[in-house]
């Protein structure tokens, strides 16, 4: 059975720092890519930045690029988010994804896996 946890998430001021986390079991990484989405109240859920081990990482976000960073410990079967310098519009559910392919994908239809969800709040 394919689980994805999330974890990490808070409450932070404006310019500090979080790491998420995304624990996934019952796949590996190997055919798999990885993305991190949020979604925010009375909006539409966003792709952010997803992981391939085959081809990297890619942003979506164009808000995020320089302060958010995605990595993964294959060993682990773990996903991180690094969030640094957030700002009140990061202020969000944020959910990890998976889809068995090694291509990214920004859009939410395209993944088979979900996590629970994280919550992420950035006061200013």
């Amino acid at each position: 059975e394919v689980q994805l946890v999330e974890s990490g998430g808070g409450l932070v001021q404006a310019g500090g720092s979080l790491r998420l986390s995304c624990v996934a079991s019952g796949f590996t990484f190997d055919s798999y890519s990885i993305t991190w989405f949020r979604q925010a109240p009375g909006k539409e859920r966003e792709g952010v930045t997803c992981i391939s081990s085959n081809y990297g990482s890619k942003v979506y976000a164009d808000s995020v690029k320089g302060r958010f960073t995605i990595s993964s410990d294959n060993a682990k079967n773990t996903v991180y988010l690094q969030m640094n310098s957030l700002k009140p519009e990061d202020t969000a559910v944020y959910y990890c994804a998976s889809r068995n392919s090694v291509y990214c994908s920004e859009y939410s239809v395209n993944y088979d896996y979900w996590g629970q969800g994280t919550q992420v709040t950035v006061s200013s």
